[in-house]
């Protein structure tokens, strides 16, 4: 097999998911596991629903992280971040669903997903969270970037 063998939809037609689907998520081979390095995901078409009233809400959503041994594929990402147009979830709720789905798939050195939502009624919500592998030592750097937010 070759290093890229396993991703299956880059390259390829791929069916929009219609609902949340963390299995249309794909990873392949960090080919530098050896360095630190960031890798930062912007998603400026990001959608999703109001769970009350079924609006729809939309968000630029950051993604940062220093990956370990998997790497998100943009693609299977871009389908993710789709299948979330038809679901509803509070901004907050979706922020850290995505952070979830996206350790579980990497189990990356650091992550941080940010969700820049346009405003509506008048108040903008930008959740954050983020995540530390315990193995790498940046649970430090988490809390403070935590904290960093409240500057913005």
């Amino acid at each position: 097999m070759t290093a890229h063998e396993e991703l299956t939809l880059l390259g390829a037609h791929a069916d929009i998911p219609t609902d949340y689907d963390p299995g249309v998520l794909e990873s392949f081979d960090n080919a530098h596991p050896e360095r630190d390095y960031l890798v930062t995901l912007r998603c400026p078409e990001f959608t999703t629903l109001c769970p009350i009233t079924g609006q729809p809400d939309f968000a630029t959503m950051l993604i940062s992280y220093i990956p370990n041994e998997k790497m998100v594929e943009s693609k299977s990402l871009k389908l993710y971040l789709f299948s979330f147009r038809n679901h509803g979830d509070f901004h907050e709720d979706v922020t850290n669903i995505i952070l979830n789905d996206l350790v579980k798939l990497m189990q990356p050195k650091y992550i941080e997903v940010k969700g820049l939502f346009v405003p509506r009624g008048g108040i903008a919500i930008h959740p954050f969270a983020n995540w530390a592998h315990p193995d790498f030592g940046y649970a430090e750097k988490a809390a403070s970037r935590l904290f960093e937010q409240l500057d913005d």
